[in-house]
């Protein structure tokens, strides 16, 4: 293809007058990708450092990924899923469940985080109505937060994308949000204390906005790109589901960014440190990124018993459906990674290749100027840049100070995602 400057891209993404460097191919066994320049035709090899936008559980081109998709094209029919379903989605749903410890009894697979979100608010109303309570419309999540950029997940989230489009989006009263978890900088004292503070502000949201209304509480277990990862205090987690079954809301945690073995466990939520104890789960959750690998478009939804049991005792019918739900060969694929990556043990592997990795960072760069903390779990780290390092002052966003890092990263042949916030 040749590529006219003049007529500028016709891709209506990102900087729409610009064609940006396109991805050709990948190499170093998949580390890296081939990145050229329209114009030039120069290339060079990048190292893919956060894996596209945090997806890719394996290489990319696997070899046994891409040579199981020719077979799976070959055989997959489209069917809509409100009228018939198939074996891959299944199968799919099965193995996710049987590695969830109970938490999970159902799924529902769709094209995107975004979607997923959207799917799950909509089923957690769902549940209320089939309990006979119709009174339950609001959802309390984050500041600092992000859950995808439909209007349902835009207004549950909060960031620099969200204010251009306040007006058409849920009401601040309908979504109303509590401080996130960012213990670098807010905790004072213990952390006992600090996950007693975040919990007594929770519960305090519940009461100033009627709990009898509340439909449900939405939470990333890790938080992503707009606030860079921080991992929640011990006991959080565990109050903040309790406070939701005291007044009647659902528990849902995000984990279309961080989980699927991102943070070194099947699931975040079962990270011994600060996830939920005895083997609990939330009421719902969302997965997506690392289900598929970026191999194919895939997320979903995932349901507890307790959902389950509430809407087959009622109306035994999800409310809706899309074109691409529980798509059949996109679950083929899906199936595929993750049976790889069981198979393989990569999620232990994550674990540990994840705290090498923060620890070597920590080491590195502990005497670095702006460095102000590296934090995370797993492979699903952070380094927060600050203009003063005793007083963690934070460069003014209008430098852009994450953005040049990296664009020199860049220059330099390592691809990051820079943070949002």
């Amino acid at each position: 293809m040749t590529i006219d400057k003049s007529t500028g891209s016709y891709i209506f993404q990102k900087k729409i007058s610009d064609i940006g460097l396109l991805c050709v191919g990948s190499k170093n066994e998949g580390m890296s990708i081939i990145l050229e320049d329209p114009i030039t035709k120069e290339r060079k090899v990048v190292f893919d450092a956060v894996s596209g936008a945090a997806v890719c559980s394996l290489p990319h081109g696997d070899p046994d990924i891409t040579s199981q998709m020719s077979d799976f094209a070959k055989d997959s029919v489209y069917t809509y899923g409100a009228y018939f379903a198939n074996y891959a989605a299944e199968e799919l749903g099965q193995f996710i469940c049987e590695n969830s410890k109970g938490a999970f009894a159902s799924t529902l697979f769709t094209g995107s985080g975004s979607e997923s979100v959207e799917n799950a608010l909509k089923i957690m109303r769902q549940y209320h109505l089939e309990k006979g309570d119709d009174k339950r419309y609001k959802f309390i999540s984050r500041k600092q937060s992000y859950h995808g950029y439909t209007i349902g997940s835009l207004s549950i989230g909060d960031g620099s994308r969200k204010p251009p489009f306040k007006p058409i989006l849920l009401s601040d009263a309908q979504t109303p949000k509590v401080t996130n978890v960012y213990s670098y900088r807010n905790q004072k004292g213990t952390e006992e204390e600090y996950t007693k503070e975040l919990l007594a502000e929770l519960e305090q949201c519940f009461i100033d906005n009627d709990p009898s209304t509340i439909c449900g509480v939405i939470f990333e277990t890790v938080g992503g790109s707009t606030i860079g990862t921080p991992t929640p205090p011990k006991g959080y987690l565990d109050g903040a589901k309790a406070i939701c079954d005291k007044y009647g809301a659902l528990f849902m945690l995000d984990e279309v960014m961080c989980g699927m073995g991102r943070c070194g466990y099947p699931f975040t939520f079962m990270h011994p440190d600060f996830g939920l104890s005895d083997g609990a789960g939330p009421d719902i959750c969302t997965v997506g990124k690392t289900i598929g690998s970026g191999f194919v478009t895939l997320a979903g939804v995932l349901i507890s018993p307790k959902i389950k049991k509430a809407i087959d005792e009622g109306s035994g019918y999800i409310m809706g459906a899309q074109t691409y739900h529980s798509h059949d060969f996109n679950c083929r694929v899906g199936l595929a990674v993750q049976k790889k990556i069981y198979e393989n043990n990569l999620i232990e592997n994550c674990r540990v290749v994840g705290a090498y990795l923060k620890e070597q960072l920590q080491n590195k760069l502990k005497d670095n100027k702006i460095v102000g903390d590296v934090r995370g779990a797993g492979d699903f780290l952070s380094i927060e840049a600050v203009k003063d390092k005793a007083t963690k002052e934070p460069f003014d966003p209008k430098l852009g100070v994450a953005s040049l890092i990296a664009k020199k990263a860049l220059d330099k042949g390592l691809y990051f995602h820079k943070g949002t916030c």
